[in-house]
């Protein structure tokens, strides 16, 4: 077998090709004869090997199964050297390649296959059909989610307890919030990939772009009241401070629920913890419109902080609207805000029914993580 080898007996890598065979002929024999000796162990056979080549580093070790794969072929074919087969050769889905990407796998199981094959010298191509049909892997998504706080899963387990225990349909409730929809798009969830057998459910906590076009909606099972952009009168965003809160709440929230099916003397109010909302000067107009209804920090029941994935207009609504309005690629503010009232109004009253039905099973899911972050939201607000 030809192929030069560095120190230890490691193969080297000439040129564009990765030494195809890592292993000698010898090497092979050497662990197939440490496995007899051993009472088939290829643990031992490894770690015999591993002492013998005077190696450090695990990568330039065969693995156990690597070892037994040998074995097999041996007692099979009298050789540990692989066949000549028929047709076009495998040049790098080898077992070695195979097994060394695995290592790397193993590693540093969220680094890109661009830079993946460049550092273990093989194709994309080739990375990708190995990490695909011989490690059986899939490049899960990470989930963009809000960091909690060491005390925040017992408020999020408190609140799902409370509101559970309460009502029996969540279906007069209106939810609100807002959001800030930036001219350029959203976060690139694609980039997001993390290489296993199985779903990790793995989350990357970051902080999202400064907002271009604020907005404001209300949702409950009946429909949606909004949008409201937060703006001055040039049209240019605004941050939401108590006293433009307030004025929202007067001028527009007010005239739209006189019209809105969905409110009644029943109907409850939810709101997060920011602290435009759960002021002085906005608790006291709140609570007002929902007597003893109203779901907040400071509210008849507390809202827990950094959960938007309790809340549909961060599970659902947001997130749906930024998939619908991006697509068309707007390049100005006047087209950004058309496109939201255009999208938000064609949401229908059936969506709406499931999305209420999806909180109550986010509730549910809530309580049984015991206030953990659920596995199935990407924050996009």
């Amino acid at each position: 077998m030809s192929g030069a080898r560095g120190a230890g007996g490691v193969p080297t890598v000439s040129g564009n090709s990765v030494a195809m065979e890592r292993f000698t002929g010898a090497d092979r024999a050497f662990c197939v004869r440490e496995f007899y000796r051993n009472n088939d162990s290829a643990t031992i056979a490894r770690r015999k090997f591993r002492e013998y080549q005077n190696l450090r580093n695990f990568k330039d070790i065969p693995s156990v199964q690597t070892i037994k794969n040998w074995v097999i072929k041996f007692e099979e074919s009298g050789s540990t050297l692989d066949k000549q087969r028929s047709g076009r050769p495998r040049t790098s889905r080898t077992e070695e390649n195979i097994d060394v990407v695995k290592h790397s796998i193993r590693e540093n199981p969220t680094q890109s296959t661009r830079k993946r094959s460049s550092a273990l010298n093989l194709t994309r191509t080739s990375l990708q059909r190995i990490l695909k049909k011989d490690l059986h892997l899939h490049p899960y998504k990470i989930q963009l989610v809000q960091e909690l706080k060491d005390t925040d899963t017992i408020h999020r387990l408190n609140f799902a307890n409370e509101m559970l225990n309460r009502f029996t349909s969540f279906n007069n409730v209106l939810f609100s919030d807002e959001a800030h929809f930036h001219i350029n798009g959203h976060v690139n969830k694609q980039n997001c990939r993390y290489w296993s057998c199985e779903n990790p459910n793995r989350k990357h906590q970051k902080p999202l772009h400064s907002p271009k076009v604020t907005v404001w909606a209300a949702m409950s099972a009946h429909g949606i009241i909004g949008p409201y952009f937060f703006e001055d009168g040039r049209g240019r965003a605004l941050t939401v401070t108590s006293q433009r809160y307030v004025a929202m709440i007067q001028d527009f929230f007010t005239p739209e629920l006189q019209n809105f099916p969905g409110f009644n003397t029943r109907t409850w109010f939810q709101q997060d913890g920011a602290t435009a909302h759960t002021s002085n000067v906005a608790m006291p107009v709140v609570r007002q419109l929902f007597h003893n209804k109203v779901i907040s920090r400071r509210g008849d029941i507390p809202w827990p902080p950094r959960s938007p994935d309790l809340t549909p207009m961060d599970f659902f609504l947001w997130g749906y609207l930024k998939a619908k309005v991006y697509e068309t690629n707007p390049r100005t503010i006047d087209v950004l805000k058309e496109n939201i009232q255009r999208e938000m109004a064609n949401i229908t009253e059936l969506t709406c029914h499931t999305v209420m039905d999806n909180f109550k099973r986010r509730l549910q899911e809530c309580r049984d993580r015991n206030g953990l972050h659920l596995d199935d939201v990407i924050f996009k607000k």
